[in-house]
């Protein structure tokens, strides 16, 4: 399948998401790996988990760039060689990349029941407890887990806590949009997000808000 949507932010900031429909043999053809992610899709397990790494090079592609204009830092964070910023996520048959010239995050999750069973590591559950169902229970708190995903991705600093560091900003399902803050080592900084969900699952990508300190 071609490109399942892109979402402009700003002039300098796009989404892109890829819905995974094709065999790992077609999302392989046309594209050159570096011998580094040669090395880490060979050594991947599951082909599901294949399809999604060669997916996000076609969301590249759509971007204009290639896996060779990709490399990734000590700490597994990926980067573009033109400066640019870059996230990448991936979630059963989605996968998808924000690329801005600010510093970005990104997160895709399927909406599962499962997820109550993490919920109290990553927020504090009884702040929940007003919604009106199950459903929306679900959502809300996959909204929650993806922007702290997205935004742990963007900070990429060790032993920062989903719950003790990571506080998302309540919000309402039809605003699409919430800040939220990172208080780690003595600072404290604010991050915006915005959210959509598709078929099953959430999306939600952040960008550090720009009037604050580092």
């Amino acid at each position: 399948m071609p490109l399942y949507k892109r979402i402009t932010i700003n002039p300098a900031t796009n989404v892109l998401i890829w819905k995974i429909e094709e065999s790992l043999e077609s999302l392989s053809d046309g594209i050159d790996l570096t011998p580094h992610c040669r090395k880490r899709v060979d050594g991947m397990k599951s082909e599901l988990h294949r399809r999604g790494f060669m997916s996000v090079r076609h969301l590249l592609a759509e971007a204009g760039y290639t896996d060779h204009d990709l490399y990734y830092d000590e700490a597994g964070k990926p980067h573009l060689r033109d400066g640019k910023c870059i996230s990448i996520t991936h979630s059963f048959n989605f996968s998808g990349i924000i690329i801005s010239d600010r510093e970005v995050g990104i997160d895709i999750e399927k909406q599962r029941d499962k997820i109550l069973l993490i919920a109290h590591k990553f927020t504090p559950i009884e702040e929940y407890r007003t919604l009106a169902n199950f459903d929306a229970l679900i959502r809300k708190l996959t909204i929650v887990w993806g922007a702290k995903e997205a935004v742990y991705k963007l900070y990429a600093q060790p032993k920062v806590s989903f719950l003790q560091h990571i506080n998302i900003t309540d919000f309402d399902f039809d605003q699409n949009r919430t800040t939220g803050k990172i208080t780690f080592n003595g600072k404290t900084s604010w991050y915006e997000f915005e959210f959509l969900e598709f078929e099953g699952f959430t999306c939600v990508y952040t960008l550090k808000k720009m009037d604050t300190p580092s």
